[in-house]
């Protein structure tokens, strides 16, 4: 490692990676609790990367549905500068080896999902697209000489001198303390769907990046905007569900209720492709009275090629997609809401920035649109490396010495349950006042027993103080504010 002290990036998901890779030949330590890519919900996305880049289409378009998804909670400067730096994202991942699908004539292959007008997704090997695309960002940094990884590590504080934030402190998997100075500290631990009973994330996913902002006293935004995936395959008794992507609905795939009914008809004009918010919220009351099932069988054998994520996890629990339809759930899938940030990737606090889930640059609004969240994580995640390399050699230090502030203790794993469960329950994809209330007043003890007790207070606080339904965010006391 260079004397120059380093661009310390704490996760190694998508965006943590694009970040660390962009900011090339600046020294850059990488710190991850597992190794490689295990831990990183991007490893596990089925839907691809949207990208205006197919005949007629046009960043404009992609930003308009967009907008449209986030109930026009969005930032529209932000929403630009994602939906035109799309292409290039795509581009450059083939620049690193991934392998997109293609059309027998060569071109890319364009998938639709839900809020999507037109195909303008991009996949690799089916529903296999985080997988591949963290193979390559993976590989690729292991032969980057600038980055130096360590794996194993539970970062939980910061260092805090007078004009900002100037390192973390962690512990090793062998118990060790340390502490490292950085000329920037990057947050990218990704969202908080493991503070849920039902999820789609991995269980690393569970808001400890929001637990060293609210350590430091960093700003928060939208935190009341959590996405339901509408189809997580329904597996009583388990936590990080696999999820059955979008992209069936869009090959054909309908949403049913237990007696055969069709739960998006009527609904909204584009039917089983509407926006996630809304589907989520059908398929929800569905499974309060009998349950909901996705009839994917006229994609037949086109399962392995198209979907071998979604056919392997049906057949391992004893379904075939192929024959019979999928029992479905909603499950805690992306949280719209985060630290503040600027397009810069800067929070409220010199030294510190934020990339990808665990940010609020605003991009998503109140919803995010299918597959914009791979991109968030190429774009803003190499955007902030090329600052940083950029201004890592003539940054002065944020001070000397620096203050530890550290996140309370974790929870128990008996709390922890009961924390997922009342998450489940009063932050699900319908909400109601009374419920909120009472869920506040539980989650202060939980507050004072651990972080995750923390992280849940300022999000259930939040949702309560939102009177009004707006995106993700659906109160049944207002459904119409």
């Amino acid at each position: 490692m260079s004397t120059v002290e380093p661009i310390i990036i704490v996760g190694g998901g998508i965006a943590g990676i694009a970040t660390a890779l962009a900011a090339a030949p600046a020294p850059v330590l990488l710190l991850t609790r597992a190794p490689g890519a295990r831990g990183a919900a991007s490893l596990l996305a089925q839907g691809g990367i949207a990208a205006a880049i197919g005949p007629g289409d046009t960043p404009a378009d992609h930003a308009r549905d967009t907008c449209e998804a986030g109930s026009h909670h969005n930032d529209p400067v932000i929403v630009d500068l994602l939906t035109r730096s799309a292409p290039d994202a795509v581009h450059w991942l083939e620049s690193l080896g991934v392998a997109f699908d293609r059309n027998p004539d060569g071109s890319l292959a364009l998938g639709r999902e839900g809020g999507h007008d037109r195909p303008r997704i991009v996949h690799a090997g089916g529903d296999a697209t985080g997988a591949k695309v963290m193979e390559a960002l993976v590989a690729a940094a292991r032969a980057s000489g600038h980055i130096t990884r360590r794996a194993g590590v539970e970062v939980d504080g910061l260092l805090q001198a007078e004009t900002g934030i100037c390192g973390v402190s962690f512990t090793t998997a062998g118990g060790v303390r340390e502490t490292i100075r950085g000329r920037a500290v990057v947050l990218a631990t990704g969202g908080i769907g493991a503070l849920f009973a039902q999820t789609s994330n991995p269980p690393d996913a569970d808001g400890s990046g929001l637990a060293l902002a609210l350590a430091v006293g960093a700003k928060l935004r939208d935190l009341e905007f959590v996405q339901f995936h509408p189809t997580a395959l329904m597996l009583p008794g388990l936590h990080s569900l696999p999820l059955v992507t979008e992209a069936l609905r869009g090959a054909g795939a309908h949403l049913l209720d237990s007696k055969g009914r069709a739960l998006m008809t009527g609904v909204h004009p584009l039917g089983d492709l509407a926006p996630r918010d809304i589907v989520a919220r059908q398929v929800w009351a569905a499974c309060q009275h009998g349950g909901a099932i996705l009839d994917a069988r006229m994609v037949g054998a086109a399962f392995s090629e198209k979907f071998p994520t979604v056919l392997r996890a049906c057949l391992d629990h004893g379904i075939d997609p192929r024959v019979q339809p999928i029992p479905v759930v909603p499950a805690a899938h992306f949280h719209m809401g985060g630290i503040a940030t600027d397009a810069q990737c800067r929070t409220s606090l010199p030294g510190l920035h934020a990339v990808g889930e665990v940010a609020c640059n605003g991009v998503h609004g109140a919803n995010r649109l299918a597959s914009n969240s791979l991109l968030e994580g190429l774009v803003f995640g190499r955007r902030l490396g090329l600052r940083l390399r950029d201004q890592v050699t003539g940054e002065a230090p944020a001070g000397a010495g620096g203050i530890e502030r550290l996140r309370p203790p974790a929870l128990d794993a008996q709390a922890l349950v009961g924390l997922r469960a009342l998450m489940a329950s009063a932050m699900g994809p319908l909400r109601d006042g009374v419920t909120l209330q009472a869920a506040l007043a539980d989650v202060e003890t939980l507050a004072a027993a651990g972080w995750q007790g923390g992280v849940a207070k300022v999000l259930v606080a939040a949702a309560l103080a939102r009177r009004g339904s707006l995106g993700a965010h659906y109160r049944s006391d207002a459904p119409s504010a």
